[in-house]
């Protein structure tokens, strides 16, 4: 979704184009969609964990029911960072472990150095998508970079 900045409202909620369109290849094909996220706005007061809940839940009712297997967060304020919050790889290891998943065969697409060090801290494949924050963002070492998460999907799917 486009990150607009700490978004706490449902309301605010905007998925870029194509994304439930490209989770729903990614699905077909057997894969696991899950979401890991850092959340500082709630340990800064910005809103609350339930706001987060249903700005989640709007973003799943926009993409399609069925599209996101799991979700994990953490909203663990930067200046006191456990190993879950990323760049730390501890979302996708708890994730793995919980599903079953080998690490080797996974994939994770962001849009900020911290999703990509994440993802290369975990033992996946990473892409750096241009959009949100990826525009301007550094390849931060990620094995592919892709102008949306359409084009990241085809990347997986072995189309890119």
């Amino acid at each position: 979704m486009d990150d607009t900045g700490y978004v706490g409202d449902p309301e605010h909620v905007q998925v870029f184009d194509g994304v439930p369109e490209a989770l729903h290849r990614l699905k077909e094909r057997g894969f696991l969609t899950i979401i890991v996220t850092n959340q500082s706005g709630i340990p800064r007061g910005l809103f609350s964990e339930a706001d987060f809940h249903a700005v989640q839940a709007r973003f799943e009712e926009l993409v399609g029911p069925g599209l996101i297997d799991a979700m994990y967060s953490c909203a663990d304020h930067p200046d006191r960072a456990t190993n879950r919050r990323k760049p730390g790889p501890g979302m996708l290891l708890e994730a793995a472990h919980d599903h079953g998943i080998d690490l080797a065969g996974s994939w994770m697409v962001g849009d900020r150095g911290a999703d990509i060090e994440a993802g290369k801290r975990a033992g996946v494949r990473t892409i750096l998508v241009r959009t949100g924050e990826g525009a301007s963002a550094e390849a931060s070492g990620a094995e592919f970079v892709a102008r949306d998460f359409s084009k990241a999907a085809d990347i997986i799917l072995g189309r890119g």
